[in-house]
């Protein structure tokens, strides 16, 4: 067998193995939770292998969006089909050589949301994200959905995932009616005890700045 150089023959590579599993690792893999629906658990993963694969400190609530369009059928047909979605998966897709390479430097965090151990390796607004998700879905008495994540999602202004669709010419006021139109709550898997958990508040009317979020 053909050694490569240094002695071990595995020298050289073994950095970059070493580095890459133990950023993969510190990522919690949330996605095996169960109170997610199998649909959403493939989400988080792709957003996880994502995150990795950029070489991002943490999950965003950006890298949600780009896996629940897709991954997940049911939230990207609230987009529709047409021009803007094409728009929208080209942002996303030029994050890591365009736009994206500022937020390397930062952390997303509007200061309205906590910071949520349970989902270490998460931004702490997408950590906040998950939280909704799930309790949305607690609710109803099943798993959460990719469209609870998705709901919480275009909810925060401060949101990376917010600003990316603004750039594409997507109201995230607009996205969030669609979804309060097809899914209110409660009635997508009701419960038994017909409980429902409480409704975020709609995106503000008021214009945001594209800030470094």
């Amino acid at each position: 067998m053909t050694r490569g150089r240094g002695t071990d023959g595995v020298k050289d590579v073994h950095p970059l193995i070493s580095r890459q599993s133990a950023h993969e690792h510190g990522m919690q893999r949330v996605d095996n939770d169960a109170r997610l629906s199998d649909e959403l658990a493939s989400v988080v993963g792709g957003a996880r292998r994502r995150a990795v694969r950029d070489g991002d400190r943490q999950i965003d609530t950006a890298h949600l969006l780009h896996s629940l369009l897709e991954s997940d059928p049911e939230a990207r047909s609230v987009f529709g089909e047409g021009p803007q979605i094409a728009r929208l998966l080209g942002y996303l897709v030029q994050r890591s050589i365009g736009y994206g390479l500022r937020w390397q430097s930062g952390v997303e965090d509007s200061g309205a949301v906590p910071v949520v151990t349970e989902t270490a390796g998460f931004s702490p607004l997408a950590a906040g994200c998950m939280e909704y998700a799930r309790e949305r879905a607690a609710g109803r008495g099943g798993p959460a959905r990719g469209t609870d994540l998705l709901a919480a999602i275009v909810a925060d202004p401060q949101a990376r995932a917010v600003e990316v669709l603004e750039r594409a010419g997507i109201d995230p006021r607009e996205v969030f009616a669609r979804l309060d139109d097809r899914y209110p709550l409660g009635e997508l898997k009701p419960s038994s005890e017909g409980q429902s958990s409480p409704e975020p508040q709609p995106p503000s009317d008021e214009p945001q700045p594209l800030s470094e979020r």
